[in-house]
Order: structure tokens, then C-alpha cells, then sequence
């Protein structure tokens, strides 16, 4: 009997070894095939040049293996925040995630993902945001702006993609911080896309807009645009002279901005996640992923947040503004 036990435990040794062996290389191993990087957006946009970055820089610490963007769009990007989210957590389908992860379940309450169903790898990137008018208007300066506004009764317009879009609440925060309504004051007029938004400024359609630095910036350049103000934590090196929400005293508005993450499946193994957190430390003193951030208007940020602890403050800032402008009870 005593043989037969002493056998039975090394056989079930042998078998933990064994697997703890396998376990072991599998954690090593990964990633042995390419990975999916969803895009929630479509292409062209502020958040499809973001994954498109990384995809290009990240794959040098990815073993050999290839990073494809794929965009899955519709639904202020939830179709495919919720494609990700019902995806194996193995770590070989990525979320880019954007401001509209956490901004879309802080405004509807049937959001199809919440703002936390997800394993956060990191935050990639600061966007800012800039509140333009075209270059042929008479606004010079942001007060010029703050006075049409208050004279014109409504009559000023602006573009942006939806009233609880990004765009929408870059220029809502603004004007519940001049203590006006945030939803009468100016009127919104809607448009697809940063590029649309772009072309109806241009073509003298609305009055003024606040949207993502990187749909603006060439504009900006050209001399077509005067840009204002911008939303970011700091003043953006290609536009020196223009101030920020923030130092302006706009409380709101001085913590709206865009921004870009890296998300998984919840439940991602911790070996996976160990991996990210080094290729995205690797990405962060990349020159290329810098150099593109920068062509694109945008601030990288690896490893300066707590990427958890950051989507819950975006996730509260616009529920409370939503809560706020009554676009929720």
C-alpha cells in the first residue's frame, strides 16, 4: 500500500512539474502570433493615427510579431470598445481606447461596456484639444469670442460631433464655467468626423469650434485658422503664444481634453500584462512613436498615470458635467 501511495505522489508530482514547465513557457512564449489592435474609430481620425503609431513602434518589442489595426466603428465607438471586451483575455486582441470609453457609460446609462470592464495596460497619449475660429473672423482673442457669445443671444454656432461628444463638451464646459447655459448660449451645429468638422470652419459655416489639435494643426499652419485657447495640461510647443483652459481659470474646461489608452479583455493574465507594461516602457523613449505623436499634435504620456485611477477621474468629470447640463438625472 505504502508503495503504491509513494507511487501515486511522485506520479502526481511529475504531472505538476510538467505543467508548471508548460505553464511556465506559454508565459514565456507570448505573443506567438500577431495581435489585434481595434480601433473603436474610423480611419483618418485622431484615434486611428494613435493606433497606427504604436502598432508601428510596439512591434519592435513584440518578438517578431506584427500588430494589426483594425477599425471597428459605430456607436460613439462602443461597437468596438464591446467587440474587445467578449474577446478571450489572452491578450491577443487590444482596445485603443479613447476619451469616449470612459465619456459614453458616463453619459448613458444602457452603455453596452462600462467604463471598468476592461484590464487597463496604460495611457499612451495626451491630445489636446483647440478652441479655433477661421482666420478671416473678427475674433481675435478669446475674450473677442466670450463677447460675441454673450451679445449674440444663441446666434453663434460651433461645430462638434454630438452635444455629449468630446467636442461637444469642450465647448459646453467652457461656456458653464462663463456661467452661461451651456446649452443655449451658443448653438451646436453636428458633423461626422474631425475632418468635417474642420472643413465647415473653413468654409465659414460656424462661428468657432474646440476640437482635436491634430484635425487643426495643419489649418493652424497654413494661416487658415487663429487658434484661442487650447485644452491641455500645458501649452503646446508648436502653438507658444496661445494660452490653456486651465491657466485661464476655467475649471471645467481646464480638465477636458482627448486622449488615447491601451486596453485588454478583463482577467488578462498577469504574465501579459507584465509584457505590455515593458513594451509600452520601451515605446515611451521610442523616437519614432515621439516623433509621430508630436506630427500629430500629440503629448505622450507612458507611464506618467495611473491608468485605472485616471479613466475613473475622466469617467466622474463627465458624469458629473452630464449630471450638470441635464443630460441625465
Amino acid at each position: 500500500m505504502f508503495r503504491q501511495l509513494k507511487k501515486a505522489a511522485g506520479l502526481a508530482a511529475a504531472i505538476l512539474a510538467t505543467t508548471t514547465m508548460i505553464s511556465t513557457a506559454q508565459a514565456d512564449a507570448y505573443p506567438e502570433k500577431a495581435i489585434t489592435l481595434v480601433v473603436p474609430y474610423g480611419a483618418g481620425g485622431a484615434s486611428d493615427l494613435a493606433g497606427r503609431a504604436l502598432a508601428e513602434t510596439a512591434r519592435n518589442y513584440t518578438d517578431g510579431q506584427p500588430i494589426v489595426v483594425v477599425n471597428k466603428t459605430g456607436n460613439g465607438g462602443m461597437n468596438g470598445a464591446r467587440f474587445v471586451t467578449e474577446q478571450k483575455p489572452d491578450g491577443y486582441t487590444l482596445l485603443l481606447s479613447r476619451v469616449g470609453m470612459a465619456l459614453y457609460p458616463a453619459v448613458y446609462a444602457d452603455s453596452p461596456v462600462g467604463w471598468d470592464d476592461y484590464t487597463f495596460l496604460g495611457i499612451l497619449e495626451s491630445t489636446p484639444m483647440i478652441l479655433a475660429v477661421n482666420a478671416n473672423s473678427d475674433v481675435k482673442t478669446i475674450d473677442d469670442l466670450i463677447a460675441k457669445i454673450k451679445d449674440s443671444d444663441g446666434a453663434t454656432t460651433y461645430a462638434a460631433s454630438g452635444p455629449t461628444a468630446i467636442d461637444g463638451f469642450s465647448v459646453q464646459a467652457l461656456l458653464s464655467d462663463l456661467d452661461l447655459d451651456p446649452l443655449t448660449a451658443s448653438t451646436l451645429v453636428p458633423y461626422k468626423g474631425g475632418s468635417a468638422l474642420a472643413a465647415a470652419l473653413l468654409g465659414g459655416h460656424v462661428d468657432f469650434l474646440a476640437i482635436a489639435a491634430g484635425s487643426l494643426m495643419p489649418h493652424i499652419e497654413a494661416g487658415k485658422m487663429r487658434p484661442l485657447m487650447v485644452y491641455s495640461p500645458k501649452r503646446m510647443e508648436a502653438l507658444p503664444d496661445v494660452p490653456t483652459a486651465k491657466e485661464l481659470g476655467y475649471a471645467q474646461a481646464g480638465q477636458v481634453g482627448g486622449w488615447s489608452g491601451l486596453y485588454a479583455p478583463k482577467g488578462l493574465p498577469e504574465d501579459v500584462v507584465a509584457k505590455w507594461t515593458d513594451v509600452l516602457g520601451n515605446v515611451s523613449t521610442n523616437e519614432q512613436w515621439l516623433d509621430l505623436a508630436e506630427k500629430r499634435g500629440s503629448i505622450s504620456v507612458i507611464g506618467d498615470e495611473d491608468p485605472s485611477a485616471y479613466v475613473k477621474s475622466q469617467f466622474e468629470l463627465y458624469n458629473g458635467m452630464a449630471q450638470k447640463f441635464g443630460y441625465i438625472q
